[in-house]
């Protein structure tokens, strides 16, 4: 049985995420170990560190994931932003290290016209010098697959199997699947056909034994638009067919399985409730 869960909010205290997630009966968690739209940020009180832990532990979670900064620009050609992306990089592993979390999860870059291979080469750059800095960490860095909007990389698997073989350290980076930017990205999951096709194009480009974690989500757009839109568990256009056939697959029945849609909806306030259950649902 795959791991499901949700990303939770930290407002009160990192605890509370964790609160949100056993009321919801998750077996994994996703957090912001701080604002994912700014540079700056206190550091973790040795209480939130501890408070974390302890609820982690008494909630009996398998997985817990943090999302790193969208400010990140691994890719980047400006070195100032560039250095100052590694910076933050390096901060958000050493909280999330602190914090015993299991997987940073983070978008590889963009690379703002300096071309496809010589982005992929910064990434991978970036991605030995934040290692070097974090020495014996536990914490894995995930790269997370794109929509592919404008010129951000990811979007193609040889883009994460290209980073994978530059890296240095390469068992100390995976891979976090997002079902709506492959969809979006031009990879059909549905029918059972294409979804098997899908698969078997990311074991050749990029190796499933790199696949660590998901990220379960609808797309409000169609496959092939580039555009990444999150939306509900089947209300949008990849509908339920391939979350049962995630769900039911095999391969990754350890995995988590982490929701990042809409907290609320209309008059439904509780809308990780409503996505949660459709899910388990397709298990039956």
């Amino acid at each position: 049985m795959p791991l499901l869960g949700a990303h939770m909010s930290v407002a009160g205290g990192m605890h509370k995420a964790v609160e949100a997630a056993l009321a919801h009966q998750c077996q994994s968690l996703q957090v912001f170990t701080k604002s994912p739209s700014q540079w700056k940020s206190k550091p973790l009180a040795p209480e939130d560190i501890k408070n974390f832990r302890k609820a982690v532990k008494a909630a009996g979670l398998k997985k817990t994931l943090s999302h790193n900064s969208y400010l990140i620009n691994l890719a980047s050609p400006d070195d100032a932003l560039f250095a100052r992306s590694i910076d933050a990089f390096a901060d958000e592993m050493e909280r999330a290290e602190a914090l015993g979390v299991d997987y940073v999860v983070a978008h590889p870059g963009a690379h703002l016209g300096s071309g496809e291979e010589t982005g992929l080469r910064r990434i991978a750059q970036a991605l030995d010098e934040i290692q070097r800095r974090c020495p014996g960490f536990q914490t894995l860095i995930l790269l997370e697959n794109t929509a592919g909007q404008g010129t951000v990389l990811g979007s193609r698997f040889e883009h994460l199997g290209f980073v994978m073989e530059s890296v240095r350290q390469g068992e100390r980076l995976g891979i976090c699947f997002d079902t709506c930017h492959a969809f979006a990205a031009g990879y059909p999951l549905f029918p059972k056909e294409d979804y098997q096709a899908t698969w078997e194009e990311f074991d050749h480009r990029a190796g499933i034994k790199k696949l660590k974690a998901f990220h379960l989500n609808d797309s409000k757009k169609g496959l092939g638009s580039r555009v990444d839109r999150h939306e509900h568990i089947g209300q949008g256009a990849l509908g339920l067919e391939p979350f049962r056939f995630l769900i039911k697959d095999k391969r990754f029945t350890s995995l988590p399985m982490v929701l990042e849609t809409a907290k609320e909806e209309g008059e439904q306030k509780d809308m990780d409730g409503v996505n949660l259950a459709a899910l388990r649902k397709l298990m039956k």
